[in-house]
């Protein structure tokens, strides 16, 4: 169910303040070092806004994701809560059906998510009265939907807030250049939408953003259960 607080056409920063207001408790950012989440870290700070800042360590990211989270800590005195797998769900994962398994199905790599993202992102989101997400809607046909701010029923009935929804990747990119944040060195190589390293490719010309995640699947099955609807 979607909470109509904000229409579409303000600005990410009207629409973080916003959801940040009607949250009416603590509110973190679901950090995955991303140009739109760099952006919201940025924006929050000129704007002096209250909101945490949460990041999943799956075990598989790239050694460029970290490298960004080093240079947010260091350039806004930034405080990163990292969640990470249940350590004996990943060792029984690996052990009984090997470090690819996600490549065989829609199932196993739903298995794999699950464990390394989705499990991890619950104990995150416990206390939280709202979470906030880089997702726009451009990223491809799974996330059409979105609205500024939504009840995340599945989460509890928390908001959901999408700052950046109505934005394009040029947009995006244009501001992180503007105000020189750090930005992911893999976006140099082709890469657009970063993820776990053996899920994730560079994509090719023509390619919406999302065409590098999971490439090996049809367009609607690419999410990780982050953010089911």
């Amino acid at each position: 169910m979607n909470v109509t607080v904000v229409p579409e056409d303000v600005t990410p920063a009207d629409i973080l303040r916003a959801g940040i207001e009607a949250a009416k408790g603590p509110v973190s950012l679901a950090c995955s070092f991303s140009l739109e989440d760099v952006a919201i870290i940025d924006i929050a700070h000129e704007a002096g806004l209250k909101l945490g800042v949460f990041a999943i360590d799956t075990g598989r990211l790239n050694e460029e994701t970290y490298e960004v989270s080093e240079a947010l800590v260091e350039r806004y005195r930034l405080k990163i809560d990292w969640y990470f797998p249940r350590h004996e769900d990943v060792e029984r994962l690996e052990r009984e059906k090997g470090l690819f398994s996600f490549r065989e199905s829609l199932e196993n790599r739903h298995e794999c998510c699950h464990i390394r993202k989705v499990e991890p992102l619950s104990r995150a989101l416990s206390g939280l009265a709202g979470w906030v997400t880089g997702m726009r809607k451009g990223q491809g046909v799974t996330r059409g939907g979105l609205a500024p701010i939504e009840l995340d029923e599945l989460n509890g009935g928390i908001l959901k807030i999408n700052p950046f929804l109505a934005w394009n990747h040029e947009e995006v990119l244009a501001y992180t250049k503007e105000r020189n944040l750090p930005v992911n060195r893999l976006l140099t190589q082709g890469y657009c939408s970063i993820g776990c390293a053996p899920c994730t490719r560079a994509i090719k010309p023509g390619e919406d953003c999302r065409a590098g995640r999971w490439w090996w699947e049809d367009p609607e099955n690419k999410e990780c259960g982050l953010h089911r609807r």
